[in-house]
């Protein structure tokens, strides 16, 4: 019978077919394919080694997606896996981060969305608050140190070729269309659900091709071992997180039940969890039970065979010298290496259908992702799927899971418990039955070592050690023994013989524009201009980490002397009361995360990799001299906040010697010292503000273009609004730069075309190279229409140091006032009252030709020129012997 000859057909073809799937050319088994999406904070990076490590021929990690809601922020993560990825001679790996796609008032999924925000919080742009990832540390014991490694990254990473270019870099959702396209292959998911529940719910055709999610996150039946628990508690011991389903450690009065993960996107996790693809689970239930104990970390210490075991111990050693408490190793534990580990002993049994491994027990459970707070139904402003619209978002169901109260943030009313435990429960992975319940397979407790000998008790431990220590597919080289003849170098120029001039601190908030001020302040003679500290503002247009390139900056202008101070990382009364590391993004939010915001300033525009490497980074080392627990390795590498600086720099001040200070950004750090010792107001000779508008008609609208509501304030005042009010209520001689006179100098084919007539020097090729990327990206695309801004921040600079009689400013006495009110329609607006008002002194114009003429020819100068040209010229050095 024909019919049944040509059904024989149909079924050779598809398991001819599936064959090609599971089988390489060669005959064998194909490898399987493997996606991770991480957040790339310390535990992470044990995670990755343990997959570099594996056997090609079995598993094959094919890309990485950054995670960018969480604990890192997107450049320097970014950075950082390729910098892994160069060391383990894995440039091969595609690596996605970001993207500038959002999601529509309908529910319309646009091409590319970043996953910089929770999708509850995504707009059409990467602007957005804080709802969740305010409960991660910004600074120090967060994501600053996350960014930085403690310090560890730059110092022991070799840097590859590899590296973030505006509007090139691939993007999250890309790569992850692009491998999962590609064929079968399993997610890894070690941060926030964003970028693959994003990716579910706008190509759900492609989720057949995902044979199984693994997922870290979320606690069933956990219950938090840290805190004041049975043995450990004092009659002093605060309520804290002991018996907690989650580990929230700055949120347990608000929400004792969930877990960084999957609290960081809730309805994100819910549409994984719910997406019909296999998932397993390994929640705190089980990494609660393999912490990362002190016999582990000195077992680790006697096995240092590979760079990659060094690189992770050196950051799980540092991890602990800076934590917060004497109970790390009863905090810390193996998260997300113990779940790839885990994965991976599953996937070596493909017919495995009850989850059998070397490394936790296992069970099949009905749990679901609570995403908002009952009584479900009501309309409190709390939830933007449903508030104020007639047709949910995403057509979600009216009176439904997801309807209730959405936790706001840290000290949620709703939620919060003053000095017990909170109520709400969003990202909280309950037993379930009905409906709502999903079939997950979860892990739920390490299983013990079956070595009577050894002196580890869990099995995971010793696999670690040895697959993280295996010769095969090891890293090739660390930073300095890439280099034959690597050296560390410090410049100090020698101005004895010199007379110094006006002595002056800079106070920068990172942007593009700041830099470009520091070439020229560096660039102006020392007789004219003596720059004694920088003092970096990371409450503005960059986060904390990137303070790496002003220390580059000055290692290539050969001024290491130069000290370089840490501002606080929240705006002033932006912190939250009861735990001092967490705090909100009322202001911060107005930067976009994305392309023309943070990506962009913490990577300079993607030029950062091409200056040389400073000896001087950000390191987390510390001392109990200075508040630390305890000292760490190397204290005396210590980073110093800009206090510090500050004071210090005063006590080097000859008598009756005064400073002037520069200030490029928000003015939290002037505040601070101001607040700190009024008597600092005495020893200041002016401070030269480049900031703030003052609108003169309706039409003359501020920069603040993220902030809708808000016409009239710019930057650097709304910033930090509060601090603006402090500086100028002082009674400092100040002289301002508004947004009107900063606007007189916005041309760049006029700064580029003197640049370019001038004789080059490599400061004056590196800026010539960042405004022309910055020219080129405002013509490339709209979401770069606003890097004009950048161009005014040289004002202060130029105004410092130039002869005024070429430069002919023209100044006027204003009394002026800051709103600050906590109303962010109005907050960082300048308003002139003649009679609450304080006076300063208002630039109000200026010759722009003189000052591009002033600018480039400073930088073309052959006096105070750089040092070391590039990254590239320092490297050629260091495979070069000594002469």
């Amino acid at each position: 019978m024909m019919w049944r000859g040509n059904l024989c057909v149909v079924i050779i073809l598809i398991i001819g077919v599936l064959g090609r799937e599971l089988y390489s050319v060669e005959g064998g088994p194909r490898p399987r394919r493997i996606l991770l999406d991480t957040d790339a904070d310390t535990d992470d990076l044990l995670a990755l080694s343990y997959l570099l490590k594996l056997n090609r021929s079995e598993f094959v990690l094919e890309a990485v997606t950054i995670s960018a809601n969480a604990w890192t922020n997107a450049g320097h993560s970014l950075h950082h896996i390729y910098d892994i990825l160069y060391m383990m001679n894995r440039d091969d790996i595609a690596v996605g981060v970001g993207g500038e796609g959002g999601i529509l008032e309908d529910g319309t999924i646009l091409p590319s969305v970043g996953g910089y925000l929770p999708i509850i919080e995504q707009g059409i742009s990467t602007v957005g608050g804080c709802r969740y990832r305010q409960a991660i540390p910004i600074g120090q014991g967060g994501r600053l140190d996350t960014d930085a490694n403690y310090g560890i990254r730059k110092a022991f990473l070799p840097q590859g070729s590899r590296k973030y270019f505006p509007l090139q870099q691939p993007t999250a959702q890309q790569v992850m269309i692009d491998k999962i396209s590609a064929g079968p292959i399993t997610i890894f998911l070690i941060g926030s659900h964003t970028n693959f529940a994003i990716f579910l719910m706008n190509h759900p055709g492609l989720k057949k091709n995902v044979e199984h999610i693994y997922i870290m996150g979320g606690g069933v039946e956990s219950s938090n071992p840290t805190g004041c628990c049975p043995g450990n508690d004092t009659s002093t011991c605060p309520v804290s997180q002991c018996g907690d389903t989650g580990h929230l450690f700055t949120d347990y009065n608000t929400n004792p039940y969930a877990e960084f993960n999957i609290f960081g996107d809730p309805f994100a996790a819910y549409q994984v969890f719910h997406s019909g693809i296999p998932v397993t689970l390994v929640p705190l239930d089980a990494t609660n039970t393999i912490t990362l104990s002190e016999k582990f970390l000195k077992a680790f210490e006697q096995r240092q065979d590979t760079y990659e075991a060094q690189y992770c111990l050196q950051s799980l050693k540092m991890a602990r010298d800076t934590w917060f408490d004497s109970n790390f190793y009863s905090s810390f534990f193996m998260w997300d290496s113990f779940t790839i580990g885990l994965a991976i002993s599953i996937m070596r049994n493909s017919n495995n259908h009850d989850g059998q491994n070397e490394f936790a027990d296992m069970e099949y459970m009905n749990i679901t992702v609570v995403t908002s707070n009952e009584p479900y139904g009501i309309s409190d402003g709390s939830n933007p799927f449903f508030d104020g619209r007639n047709v949910p978002k995403f057509h979600l169901k009216k009176g439904g899971v997801h309807s209730g109260h959405v936790q706001t943030g840290l000290r949620d009313p709703f939620c919060f418990v003053k000095g017990g435990k909170g109520k709400c429960k969003d990202g909280y992975t309950p037993k379930v039955t009905g409906p709502d319940a999903v079939h997950v397979l979860v892990a739920k407790n390490a299983k013990p070592s079956q070595d009577n000998c050894s002196e580890l008790d869990r099995a995971f431990y010793k696999n670690f050690l040895d697959v993280i220590n295996l010769p095969q597919n090891t890293g090739r080289f660390n930073f300095t023994t890439e280099f034959p003849y690597y050296r560390e170098v410090f410049f100090k120029p020698d101005f004895r013989t010199k007379k110094l001039g006006k002595p002056v601190i800079f106070d920068m908030d990172m942007s593009a524009g700041d830099f470009l001020a520091l070439f020229f302040l560096l660039k102006v003679p020392v007789e004219v201009i003596d720059l004694k500290a920088i003092i970096v503002s990371p409450n503005g247009w960059a986060n904390a980490a990137t303070i790496d390139t002003v220390y580059d900056l000055l290692h290539m202008m050969g001024r290491d002397d130069i000290p370089v101070g840490l501002g606080d990382v929240y705006a002033l009364n932006q912190t939250d009361p009861y735990f001092s590391g967490v705090g909100d993004c009322k202001y911060a939010k107005a930067i976009p995360h994305g392309c023309g915001g943070f990506l962009d300033s913490d990577t300079l525009f993607g030029l950062a990799r091409y200056l040389p490497r400073s000896p001087r980074r950000y390191t987390a080392e510390n001392s109990v001299v200075f508040g630390a627990p305890r000292n760490t390795s190397h204290p005396e590498l210590r980073q110093p906040p800009a206090l510090e600086i500050w004071g210090s720099v005063m006590k080097t001040l000859d008598p009756g010697c005064k400073i002037t200070v520069l200030t490029d950004g928000p003015l939290t750090n002037l505040a601070k010292v101001i607040l700190s010792n009024t008597s600092t107001i005495s020893k200041i000779q002016e401070v030269v503000i480049v900031g703030g508008h003052i609108s003169n008609r309706s039409s003359d609208k501020g920069n603040v273009f993220t902030i809708s509501s808000n016409n009239y304030a710019e930057f650097n005042m709304f910033l930090d609004p509060l601090a603006a009010k402090t500086v100028f209520n002082s009674g400092l001689n100040i002289t301002l730069i508004p947004l009107s006179t900063q606007r007189k100098l916005s041309s760049f084919p006029k700064i580029l075309e003197r640049l370019q007539q001038t004789r080059e020097s490599p400061e004056s090729q590196f800026v010539n190279s960042l405004l022309s990327r910055l020219h080129w990206l405002q013509q490339a695309h709209q979401i770069y229409q606003h890097t004009d801004i950048f161009l005014g921040e040289i004002f202060g600079a130029v105004l410092l140091g130039s002869d005024h009689s070429v430069l002919k400013p023209t100044f006027e006495e204003n009394n002026i006032r800051v709103i600050s009110e906590g109303n962010e329609s109005i907050d960082g607006q300048i308003v002139i009252d003649e009679r609450q008002g304080k006076s300063v002194k208002v630039l109000r114009n200026v010759d722009p030709v003189a000052c591009y003429d002033l600018f480039a020819n400073r930088l073309s100068d052959e006096e105070q020129s750089a040092v070391l040209g590039s990254y590239d010229e320092q490297t050629k050095i260091w495979r070069t012997p000594p002469i």
